[in-house]
């Protein structure tokens, strides 16, 4: 008898410690946007202003202050960079040119 009583033990343990993975987040919320000053002039009549944002460096967010990007001649338009919900979690879409 001494058995089952260990097994069950055992098995109350694994449960309980299996119900606390289950609730951590592997991640932290997004902080909500910096206030970020009105940027200086274009460098160039064909650059854009990229707006800062939140990145993720494996430990905590940090701010990725805003900057200029210049043209790319053989793409149509500028797509900003932004946050998009996947499944539990928000994944950052780094801005592009298309």
């Amino acid at each position: 008898m001494r058995y089952p009583a260990r097994a069950a033990l055992v098995a109350v343990l694994l449960l309980a410690g299996g119900v606390g993975v289950a609730n951590a987040q592997s991640y932290a919320p997004i902080p909500p946007p910096r206030y970020e000053a009105v940027p200086p002039p274009p460098p160039g009549p064909r650059a854009l202003w990229e707006p800062g944002h939140w990145h993720w460096n494996g430990r905590a967010y940090v701010w990725i202050g805003g900057r200029y990007v210049g043209y790319r001649p053989n793409y149509h338009h500028y797509v900003p960079g932004g946050w998009v919900r996947r499944g539990p979690g928000w994944v950052w879409i780094p801005a592009h040119w298309n």
